[in-house]
């Protein structure tokens, strides 16, 4: 499932005009498969690559913050209800 926080990286990455294998240079990765895979919600950025991923699209790091809290909120919320309420949900 895709994420709100998921996306918010492609939409900054792209108008910054940079490349998923720009971006991946840039925060030492050897190959742009990891960028792909936060934005697409497969996965997340460590905490440490978040901030550098901020400077790097020139973006408050606040505003990735309360976005990473806010989606981090919605995927425990889900969680939650799923195992409280059962699969059907």
């Amino acid at each position: 499932m895709k994420t709100d926080f998921a996306k918010f990286l492609k939409t900054k990455r792209e108008a910054s005009g940079l490349s998923q294998k720009q971006v991946a240079e840039a925060l030492g990765y050897s190959t742009p498969q990891f960028i792909s895979n936060w934005e697409r919600g497969l996965s997340a950025p460590p905490m440490k690559i978040i901030k550098k991923l901020a400077d790097l699209y020139r973006i408050p790091v606040e505003d990735v913050f309360n976005l990473l809290l806010q989606d981090t909120l919605q995927q425990v919320t889900l969680d939650m209800k799923k195992k409280f309420y059962g699969k059907k949900m």
